[in-house]
């Protein structure tokens, strides 16, 4: 795609430095922390030192000064790699900082967007519960208040970052009987689940953070795809949280989570691309090499008509992304505009690593080739921040508010 009609120098210059760690840094291990379902601590600190977990963020409170473009490349150049790598970075920036930046009051920002967009602690987002998928207004996890501080008893589920992480943006009710209108988010904090790793690289906690008891991570997920990725259980049982710990007014967490969501999406979108455009790499490698019936794969025009499939897709693929983003950097309304491009950007990355692993034949069955570890990540981008149905319903209700205002 012509990329110049939305990026400039900078955005170039974020897309090289990217690319480079991806291909030097963590395709040699990507495989090996997937296999194990091992956090890269190492890599993890290497991006916080890149500016990668506080790019959108201003220098002033930690992060790399750059915009919303910058930070949707580096989310795809690392999923052209590894996807457990780019969903830390997008999760922990869009979930896990993006509300306090944009909810919080003066002293919240000041208190703990440093430590998040520095990458000196993982932040995460407490939204999906064991009853609260597609749902999320069906929340149960309850905050009451208490003079000084709000008693919060419940549980999240699919945290990512929920073991690793220190800082957390969660939604409870504190209105029962008043449905969405009821819901309200709080700062909450907890230390890392593995303390010994945070210490061994230098990173992932932070004494001046005061743990809340009580709250404590739970059963860490034995996922398909994303396996390098933490993702577990968060527990609250009569955890103290001070008032000044709400995140906005009482009864304005939905509203606020579904806004974070929708910035969250593109997040995701540029995800499927990277994957997608990863599946084409490592087809086009492949079929230049490989050999049948006396000539190379490349030659075939079934090679050709599923290749140029995924091209055609991964070029209206970015247009949608780059779109929304420059949209959401811009100050315009981009609900719709994420909703399409997560949901075809996802569904998109599923139909090419299908096909590359199709392309590489047996091959692509073993994970002796990164298409197979592709296809089972490409997976949750249809499930998360909303599943592929869910975005039909945002679209469908954005196009009928459209026409009402014709």
């Amino acid at each position: 795609m012509h990329d110049t009609f939305y990026l400039n120098e900078q955005h170039f210059a974020v897309r090289e430095m990217v690319s480079a760690f991806a291909r030097d840094e963590v395709a040699p291990v990507a495989s090996q922390h997937d296999a194990d379902q091992s956090f890269p601590w190492a890599n993890v600190k290497r991006m916080g030192e890149l500016g990668l977990l506080g790019i959108p963020w201003s220098e002033d409170v930690g992060g790399a000064g750059f915009d919303t473009l910058s930070f949707i490349i580096a989310i795809e150049e690392l999923a052209r790699v590894c996807a457990s790598h780019a969903i830390t970075i997008s999760a922990h920036t869009t979930l896990g900082t993006s509300p306090i930046v944009n909810f919080g009051t003066e002293s919240q920002k000041a208190r703990y967007v440093p430590l998040l967009a520095s990458g000196r602690v993982l932040g995460g987002f407490g939204l999906t519960e064991p009853g609260a998928g597609s749902d999320a207004g069906g929340t149960r996890t309850t905050a009451v208040k208490k003079g000084d501080h709000y008693l919060i008893n419940g549980s999240k589920r699919f945290i990512t970052h929920g073991g690793v992480g220190e800082i957390f943006v969660i939604t409870a009710v504190t209105e029962p009987g008043a449905g969405t209108k009821g819901i309200s988010s709080f700062i909450m904090t907890k230390e890392t689940s593995d303390p010994a790793a945070a210490a061994a690289h230098g990173f992932g906690h932070d004494n001046s953070l005061t743990p809340m008891r009580g709250f404590r991570s739970g059963k860490k997920e034995d996922k398909l795809g994303w396996r390098a990725s933490d993702t577990c259980e968060l527990i609250f049982e009569d955890v103290e949280v001070p008032v000044e710990n709400l995140l906005g007014p009482e009864g304005k967490g939905f509203t606020n989570f579904m806004r974070t969501l929708d910035a969250g999406r593109i997040g995701i979108a540029a995800l499927s691309i990277g994957l997608a455009q990863g599946a084409l790499d490592q087809s086009v490698q492949y079929a230049a090499t490989r050999k049948q019936f006396g000539k190379s794969i490349a030659e075939f025009q079934g090679i050709h008509f599923s290749l140029a499939d995924i091209a055609t897709g991964l070029e209206a693929g970015r247009h949608l992304v780059y779109h929304a983003a420059w949209l959401a950097q811009n100050g315009h309304p981009y609900t719709k505009e994420a909703a399409m491009a997560k949901l075809f950007c996802s569904e998109l990355a599923m139909r090419a690593t299908i096909a590359a692993v199709q392309v590489h034949g047996g091959y692509g069955y073993t994970r002796d080739y990164p298409v197979e570890r592709m296809m089972r990540d490409a997976k949750i981008g249809e499930i998360g921040e909303g599943t592929s149905e869910i975005q039909r319903i945002v679209i469908a209700r954005q196009i009928f508010k459209d026409l009402v205002r014709i």
